[in-house]
């Protein structure tokens, strides 16, 4: 329980995404309740293993992650006698997912409510979470949103405007290592080949199948050297998955074009080989899909990349333009101009890393970092509450 010494307001995060799993919602999510400190103190309700991704001054009560019923049921009953016995003065989602139980807390123990939306849980397609969760979301006293193309969607499913906050994604600021790339390299046997390098759990949103059908073909007609290099498992957590494996979908159309050998795998990598692969790498690919059911709320790879010097080529979908400002830290192209990327992603690999390159995009990843995401937040809670 709640050190009694301790006179900070608390905030409690209520949230499904948080580390053991795996994504861009759960690394946002454990940022948020670090970035409280050291105004507010901290509570989390969240999966199991929660416990073991945060600092021991943080109250914790943790629910089973499967089946989802479950877990809400167990963190809906967790949330309010934690509410109730500390008395925060927020309880946030971190998800729309959770936004009833931090609604419900928040109002049967004085607090405030706030929800994080990242995009796809606005527009989740479900005629349940429509009917019942999007309510919720809109009686929120505060709606943080990682993307203006997330404010939009709420927009138009009813949030009001003045409710909502704008707080990107950060990431962290990499010291740079002289030698990294070509250790990577080496490692991987390839040499001075162009390397184009995706990063993220592999689902079908990140459109990496239509990529190897319909672009590394024409790429590799001016570059047959060019090897795509792909980091991340598949999305097994998520909420939202198609049947059958991404990879092997990717693999059997590289098969099909003949251009197998031109695509690797690395799977999961640790943090020091995934920042060696920004660093050795040509280029940051994002073909992102335009899924109306499935939206990309932000594009956090985008910035990490932009974070080690990393230009990007992507599609500018949903929240992907806050993430890659073109013309500056890389491309973006109309959604499904496969002939646009390819000819950007051939353009970025005959044009060499400059110095001037790596510190604009440095200098751009610099002003979402996480020292500013943790300073907007609190700003924010304590602005909002009174």
């Amino acid at each position: 329980m709640r050190n009694t010494g301790d006179l900070r307001p608390l905030v409690l995060l209520v949230t499904r995404n948080f580390p053991p799993l795996m994504g861009g919602m759960e690394k946002v999510n454990s940022h948020l309740l670090d970035a409280l400190q050291p105004d507010f103190a901290a509570a989390l309700c969240g999966p199991t293993g929660s416990g073991e991704f945060v600092s021991t001054s943080v109250i914790v009560r943790q629910s089973r992650v499967k089946p989802l019923a479950f877990f809400l049921i167990g963190t809906l009953w967790r949330t309010l006698v934690l509410a109730w016995r500390t008395r925060p003065q927020w309880v946030l989602a971190g998800s729309g997912l959770t936004a009833p139980i931090a609604w419900l807390a928040a109002r049967t123990s004085g607090a405030k409510a706030g929800v994080y939306l990242h995009g796809l849980d606005i527009v989740a397609p479900s005629r349940v979470y429509q009917w019942f969760w999007l309510p919720f979301i809109r009686r929120c006293d505060m709606a943080l949103v990682n993307s203006a193309n997330t404010a939009r969607l709420g927009e138009e499913r009813g949030l009001r405007h003045q409710n909502m906050r704008m707080l990107h994604p950060g990431t962290d600021m990499p010291t740079l290592d002289p030698n990294a790339a070509s250790i990577f390299r080496d490692r991987l046997g390839i040499a001075e080949r162009p390397l184009l390098l995706s990063v993220g759990r592999l689902t079908q949103r990140k459109g990496l199948v239509e990529f190897v059908e319909r672009s590394l073909p024409m790429i590799l007609a001016k570059q047959p050297d060019t090897l795509l290099v792909v980091i991340g498992d598949e999305a097994s957590d998520a909420l939202r998955t198609r049947a059958g494996s991404e990879r092997e979908r990717i693999l059997a159309i590289a098969r099909y074009e003949g251009i197998e050998s031109s695509v690797r795998f690395l799977g999961r990598c640790d943090e020091a080989t995934l920042s060696a692969a920004y660093q050795a790498a040509n280029l940051h690919i994002f073909p992102v899909l335009d899924l109306v059911d499935d939206v990309e709320g932000f594009g956090m790879v985008a910035l990490e990349s932009a974070a080690h010097g990393l230009p990007t080529v992507g599609f500018a979908v949903g929240g992907v333009p806050d993430a890659v400002q073109h013309g500056r830290t890389g491309t973006l192209v109309e959604s499904g101009n496969y002939a646009a990327l390819s000819e950007a992603v051939i353009d970025q690999i005959e044009q060499a890393k400059s110095p001037t390159g790596i510190a604009t995009c440095r200098a751009f990843a610099s002003d979402k970092a996480w020292p500013v995401f943790g300073n907007r937040l609190r700003n924010f809670l304590s602005s909002s509450h009174g």
